[in-house]
């Protein structure tokens, strides 16, 4: 080996080195962060006697006294599921803003939304939010990588290797575990100088990727650190086990562009060996920047903080006190039913009586003239218990935003009007508004994304299949140029929390006040079309769309015109292309020579109208 090559060993390994001692900082730095989310975990599957000790590890509670109960009622769970089940019901659908109303832009948009449509159904958008979801209500934050997969997409060709592939987006949801950002009081992702993705990779997948040979060993999912026996003994942070064998820890870390580094740098280390050190891979910041490919979504945002808070965080106190409550009323129902005895000393065999009870029938021998066995009054069970375990309930909907409308149908009888049922329901809504928006805002951040990612990746002519608007399958074809925009917006109906039965009576209210009527008042085709589709009916939406075909028909004469004559049809619907011809003319982008073929081909199509209606 060389000298130079002993230098370039060096420092590669001098690089592994700073990013596994920057990686063991951050660890410790948020350790307490991942011990508050290991014990929200426990609490919600249900292993609530547990605490975090001084020594910073969950460790079991210990048991007061051999008769004490130790019950869990988990109001956790069921909050938790509500929560994610009303989060379900926002699921936007995600549509492209035209830069302008020239054509060009508005067909860009269209093709942006066209890929957006196809690869959300591909990558199962849907479920991507929904795992993310549980993780963010769970732990309080969950995150987003987007990247791109040669692997992925449509199958081009086939060879003695295998297929191969066009290449796609995919969009994985990633824990919070497995994100160590540089600071944990930034708020923003963006403007973390540096941020590490760790996560537990079997070392055949890394052979694969990276053609480097591990050992491998025991791997702690959570903490991604060598599994402890020790600490696991009293610790349960899934019903799963965390133990992973035969794994290795691949250490990403992340670093924006700087000064001495324009394009970023990216760094990948498993097992102490640098596996890669070079430029960011993607284009997906703004104005064509570098940037992380990572989107984060919370339950609720804290100030100062990089991390969410959880509901569970606050629920948490109130699931103790409850279960306390509930334990404690079931020992004195338990002393009232078995009863008491007081027995003089020596009057009777007591062990026989600890052993046997005071079974019905039952004959007491006791000492002649001594005292016999009494039962001890105890009373009835205090009323405080019930009243402090409602009030507790009470507090369970009041931290959680899930009220009484959605745990029982008999909370408020005294209401009868559905104007003012109405007005509870949007009120109990409403205490959800700050977990909606995150998702939102998350999914419109992944749609930037992925169109910055195939904007990056499609510099040669690129067909995709993809979703037509009536949920035909169709090709996409398009190139980077094509990709103008990534304003990426949520359509207006998604942005609504209504249930399907609540979507079909705005459409009826809106049909009847004739907001779907042309100016004679009849309903087109292609709009009634629309509505069958939205209404889950598509199989009685048989009729085509003329007039979505004829507009078709007038963009691509348009394309045509720019460079050379097109001649009129006798089945050209003449009135709709007179008036999309005069649209693209008034849009200003014409030369003085195609604005006269344009004029001609118009002329045309007003000649043949004249004739039909003379006719």
């Amino acid at each position: 080996m060389t000298e130079e090559m002993k230098r370039a060993e060096k420092a590669r390994e001098q690089i592994a080195d700073d990013v596994m001692r920057d990686f063991a900082l951050r660890q410790e730095e948020r350790r307490q962060l991942e011990r508050g989310w290991q014990l929200n975990m426990n609490f919600l599957c249900g292993n609530q006697y547990c605490d975090v000790n001084s020594l910073g590890e969950i460790e079991e509670d210990a048991q007061g006294f051999f008769w004490q109960t130790r019950r869990v009622f988990n109001y956790i769970a069921p909050t938790v599921d509500m929560r994610c089940a009303k989060l379900a019901r926002i699921r936007p659908k995600l549509a492209v803003r035209a830069a302008t109303d020239e054509d060009g832009d508005i067909r860009a948009a269209d093709i942006s939304s066209r890929i957006l449509a196809a690869v959300c159904e591909r990558e199962n958008i849907d479920d991507c939010i929904t795992k993310a979801t549980v993780w963010s209500e769970t732990c309080g934050t969950a995150f987003y990588k987007i990247i791109w997969d040669n692997g992925a997409g449509d199958v081009i060709a086939s060879d003695e290797d295998g297929e191969v592939r066009s290449g796609g987006v995919r969009v994985i949801p990633v824990s919070p575990f497995e994100i160590y950002p540089a600071s944990l009081s930034e708020e923003s992702l963006e403007n973390q100088p540096s941020i590490i993705h760790a996560r537990a990779v079997a070392v055949e997948d890394i052979y694969a990727a990276y053609g480097v040979k591990l050992v491998g060993r025991d791997i702690d999912e959570f903490s991604l650190s060598p599994y402890s026996a020790s600490v696991h003994s009293v610790t349960r942070v899934s019903p799963v086990t965390a133990k992973k064998h035969g794994y290795e820890t691949v250490i990403e870390r992340y670093e924006r562009p700087s000064p001495e580094c324009p394009l970023g740098r990216l760094t990948i280390v498993a097992g102490g060996v640098l596996l890669f050190d070079g430029d960011l891979p993607y284009t997906n910041g703004k104005d064509g920047g570098r940037g992380y490919p990572f989107v984060r979504q919370s339950c609720l945002p804290l100030a100062g903080g990089f991390f969410g808070g959880s509901v569970v965080d606050r629920l948490i106190p109130v699931q103790r006190a409850y279960n306390a409550v509930k334990n404690r009323k079931h020992e004195f129902l338990n002393r009232i039913s078995m009863g008491t005895i007081a027995v003089e000393d020596g009057s009777i065999d007591t062990d026989e009586l600890m052993e046997e009870g005071l079974s019905p029938g039952k004959v007491l021998v006791y000492r002649q003239g001594g005292t016999p066995p009494e039962m001890l009054s105890l009373g009835s069970v205090p009323s405080e218990f019930s009243e402090e375990e409602d009030r507790l309930v009470e507090e369970f909907s009041r931290i959680s935003g899930v009220g009484e409308v959605n745990w029982q149908s008999g909370g408020f009888n005294s209401v009868t009007s559905a104007t003012g049922l109405q007005l509870l329901i949007e009120q109990d809504e409403a205490r959800l508004s700050v977990s909606y928006e995150q998702i939102k805002s998350a999914l419109k951040k992944i749609g930037r994304h992925i169109l910055r990612l195939y904007r990056q990746f499609s510099a040669q002519l690129r067909v995709m299949r993809g979703a037509h608007e009536k949920g035909a399958c169709g090709l996409i074809s398009f190139t980077a140029g094509d990709i103008t925009s990534d304003d990426v917006v949520l359509e207006a109906d998604s942005e609504i929390n209504l249930t399907p039965a609540q979507r079909r009576t705005v459409i009826y209210d809106m049909m009847e006040r004739g907001l779907f009527s042309d100016d004679d008042g009849r309903i087109s085709a292609g709009v009634r079309n629309r509505i069958l589709n939205y209404l889950g009916y598509e199989g009685f939406s048989e009729s085509r769309d003329i007039s979505s075909l004829h507009r078709s028909r007038c963009a691509e004469e348009n394309a045509a015109l720019c460079t050379g004559e097109v001649a009129v049809k006798s089945y050209d619907d003449h009135a709709l292309h007179i008036a999309e011809h005069t649209a693209y003319i008034l849009s200003g982008k014409l030369t003085s020579q195609q604005e006269a073929r344009f004029v001609r081909h118009l002329e045309e199509h007003k000649k043949l109208l004249k004739e039909e209606q003379n006719g």
